[in-house]
């Protein structure tokens, strides 16, 4: 099943009847074989809207995050003001889709800040039921002034914390969910900007990551990894024990380069320590990515398969380790598209659920099955 409710060629019977007005028949066949065409080319895959651009949380709608309450529930996280600078009223919210319901919450704020911009709004329930909310406060006009701020809720996103400072380094930020190791440890990636020009990440940019010990309560952090263009954003999965593996958004500006690629990095030691950032064989017009574990073991990359845009929005598969990822599925290709920010997680029920913007109004959600992105 296919359903798209932002704009989309739309063919009926009735609009067939104007070009055919002598062949009734042969229209009403026609419009029957490009509905079953349209049906099978995108069987197993159902994208909707979530929200809006007539949801009252302003008009600036981005990067959002997923998580898979224990009870069922999804819930979702964005940020939304007037735009993505210059705007002290931006804030995080979060709605939620009930188990076995259609219909989402409508969206309200959950952190505000009276005097600074949120941005990058991560939500994740950790193994003991605590609901953590991770977004940045920023203290200045642009990002690099920024520094992680954090909520958690006791009963499943119904309420909230007071908020508090997990960094306090200027230029430090979140944009993917924390993993949860093999010694129970979890593993929250994070990245350090530096700049003061909006429109390029400077190459001493650096993906780092945070461990927090839920036993003493304390967080720890790896060291820093560098690339030739920088790197930020970095999304990281086990691979195997101690082996992980993470995928980083490349420095550089905006208007698409043909060595643009995205960074990869890899730890032995349960992510202590990273290795230098390396060029990996995934374009990247310099946009965030995601990187997950499925439950059979298996790998998925969510990236925009572009030097340039952020169009399409493709998934990989990898049954090798992310040694190769020989099957790919665009789950959305339009020309001039802007679908970004993809966080990606597969649900209990076995479903991959990928959340992610488009054109900065909307959010979005795409869902099918790895047995969709293997083909047949």
């Amino acid at each position: 099943m296919y359903r798209q409710t932002h704009p989309n060629l739309s063919v009926t019977p009735h609009s067939l009847r104007r070009f055919s007005p002598a062949f009734p028949r042969l229209a009403g066949l026609l419009f029957c074989w490009l509905t079953c065409l349209r049906l099978i080319a995108s069987e197993g895959l159902t994208i909707e809207t979530i929200v809006g651009p007539e949801a009252a949380t302003g008009d600036y709608k981005h990067p959002a995050s997923v998580t898979e309450l224990a009870n069922g529930d999804l819930y979702v996280v964005f940020f939304s003001g007037k735009g993505e600078y210059k705007d002290d009223s931006a804030a995080v919210f979060g709605l939620r889709l009930k188990k076995g319901r259609s219909r989402w919450s409508k969206p309200v704020a959950i952190a505000r800040n009276p005097f600074h911009s949120l941005g990058n709004a991560v939500v994740w329930q950790a193994p003991d039921g605590l609901v953590w909310l991770f977004y940045v406060t920023r203290y200045g006009e642009i990002w690099d002034t920024s520094r992680i701020t954090a909520k958690i809720s006791r009963d499943g996103a119904a309420t909230w914390s007071e908020s508090f400072m997990l960094t306090f380094e200027a230029g430090t930020m979140v944009r993917n969910r924390p993993i949860v190791l093999d010694n129970g440890d979890y593993l929250l990636p994070v990245y350090h900007e530096v700049g003061d020009d909006p429109e390029l990440t400077s190459p001493d940019c650096t993906s780092f990551f945070l461990r927090y010990d839920p036993k003493t309560l304390k967080w720890s952090e790896s060291n820093r990894v560098r690339s030739r263009l920088g790197d930020i954003q970095p999304a990281p999965a086990i691979i195997e024990g101690p082996h992980l593996l993470a995928y980083c958004r490349r420095g550089g500006d905006y208007e698409g380069r043909p060595d643009g690629w995205l960074v990869r990095t890899e730890s032995r030691d349960n992510g202590h320590t990273w290795s230098g950032g390396v060029d990996s064989q995934f374009p990247n017009p310099n946009a965030a990515i995601d990187f997950l574990r499925l439950q059979s073991g298996h790998h998925l990359l969510v990236y925009n398969d572009s030097f340039s845009d952020r169009s399409p929005l493709t998934v990989a598969l990898s049954t090798d380790g992310a040694k190769t990822f020989p099957h790919k599925r665009n789950l959305l290709d339009r020309p001039n598209g802007d679908y970004a920010y993809p966080t990606a997680i597969q649900t209990r029920d076995g479903r991959i659920q990928v959340v992610f913007t488009d054109e900065r109004k909307r959010v979005m959600r795409a869902i099918f099955a790895e047995q969709w992105v293997a083909g047949p």
